[in-house]
């Protein structure tokens, strides 16, 4: 309930605005981050600052975490100073994205210690954390999601996915399995298109208006890409993780995924021109180098 403790680990692109939601909700916050920077903007409206994710575990019984890896969520919350060696914690809500097996490997780390975890990816964009819209995956124990379900509100939609550890986390990478390859196809019909002379801003229209439209045409491309910005605010390494993630759990399911695989090596070739904190619109210079065009309005 509002004015209780909760601790945040994580005060990131998308960390920082969703802990931000919580003060305002009216909970009181002890957090933590390895980057001293993001941690000020909180501690200047009344945030406890702890030393390390164990401090914060004995200071609140949720500790919810937004992280960008999973070794690194994994180190945070089972390491030698992380969340699960904590005094007080009891419930761990992981909002980052780290796949079915990790899920699955931290939930059982944390039950060792009688402390139950929620995975709950989201999914909205730097925009939706600051806007309270994000799509939130929900997989944990069906009796905790009452308890839980008030603070994930905080951030936007909740989707109940299921009790098993990673469902959620399925849910999250298969979703964004389908926002990268529409970045990517989208990419190349709009060079193609430009190259043939069509005024990209005219396409958009017609694209948007027919059966192609997708979240690339209808938002990131008339906001990052046409305006040259490339700054929609996912980064390329985030988004190459998160569908190597998906291909590897479809291949362990026996699912074949020939077009995933595509995506995956167009953002292995995006990660390694641009680089990992570059936007992952930068998929469509990638084209536009290739075909020798600009995709500009």
């Amino acid at each position: 309930m509002a004015g209780e403790v909760l601790g945040f680990i994580g005060l990131g692109r998308m960390g920082g605005p969703m802990a931000s939601r919580l003060i305002d909700a009216g909970y009181r916050l002890c957090v933590h981050d390895t980057n001293p920077a993001a941690i000020k903007a909180l501690e200047a409206r009344g945030a406890m600052v702890a030393t390390s994710p164990q401090a914060v575990a004995s200071e609140a019984k949720i500790v919810l975490m937004s992280l960008p890896t999973p070794p690194v969520v994994r180190d945070v919350a089972l390491g030698d100073h992380g969340i699960v060696r904590g005094t007080s914690v009891a419930t761990v809500i992981d909002l980052s994205t780290t796949g079915p097996g990790m899920a699955a490997e931290i939930a059982a780390g944390l039950a060792a210690r009688a402390v139950v975890l929620v995975d709950s990816p989201v999914s909205g964009g730097v925009a939706g954390a600051k806007a309270g819209t994000l799509a939130v995956m929900v997989s944990c124990p069906r009796q905790m999601l009452a308890a839980v379900e008030p603070i994930l509100e905080v951030f936007g939609k909740p989707f109940f996915a299921g009790e098993k550890p990673g469902m959620a986390q399925t849910a999250k990478i298969a979703n964004n399995l389908l926002s990268a390859a529409a970045m990517a196809i989208t990419s190349e019909a709009m060079a193609m298109g430009v190259k043939a002379g069509l005024d990209p801003k005219v396409m958009l229209d017609i694209i948007n208006a027919s059966s192609g439209r997708n979240t690339a045409t209808q938002d990131k491309f008339p906001r990052a890409v046409l305006t040259g910005r490339f700054d929609f605010g996912f980064a390329t390494g985030l988004s190459y993780k998160d569908v190597r993630l998906c291909v590897d759990e479809a291949e362990t399911l026996g699912v074949p995924m020939v077009v995933g695989a595509a995506v995956r090596q167009m953002l292995a070739v995006t990660n390694a021109k641009f680089g990992p904190d570059s936007d992952f619109t930068s998929i469509a210079r990638v084209v536009e180098e290739w075909a020798g065009v600009q995709i500009r309005g």
